[in-house]
């Protein structure tokens, strides 16, 4: 492996990790919450069963996330993504995504940032579990000639 320091950027990627590490942190201080965004979404989809004072909170954090994206590129040039897969591919990649979250109880940014700041077992074991997935995943349809 090589990489590309024309194109290594690693700033941005320090300035995004301690602003996600902020952000959890502030949640969880003032509202007691996870930011898992998992478990944001699918209480926001089970609305009429989730306690009613947490529906703003709720919501702001997902156009905070959302809108992230547009303030960014206020200020920095988006970089060029084109998907090397069929629009089908990815929508199952996604659907995969929502399942495995599911049977895990939680997402990357639910067991990965916040579980492991709280030093929990379970997050520890969903966390080596997803990333050993994916680095299998990465392996095999990279070097195996699968794509």
């Amino acid at each position: 492996m090589t990489i590309d320091w024309i194109a290594f950027t690693p700033w941005s990627a320090i300035i995004g990790g301690v602003l996600i590490g902020v952000a959890a942190s502030l949640l969880a201080l003032f509202n007691g919450r996870i930011a898992g965004i998992s478990g944001i979404i699918s209480q926001l989809l089970h609305f009429k069963s989730a306690p009613k004072e947490h529906l703003p909170w709720r919501i702001l954090f997902l156009l905070g996330l959302i809108s992230s994206g547009w303030i960014y590129q206020l200020f920095f040039q988006l970089p060029v993504i084109t998907p090397s897969n069929s629009i089908a591919t990815l929508m199952i990649a996604g659907l995969l995504v929502g399942v495995g979250t599911r049977l895990g109880s939680g997402c990357t940014s639910g067991h990965g940032v916040c579980g492991l700041g709280r030093l929990s077992t379970r997050s520890l074991i969903a966390t080596i579990s997803f990333m050993t997935a994916g680095f299998v995943a990465c392996y095999l349809f990279l070097h195996s000639g699968l794509i």
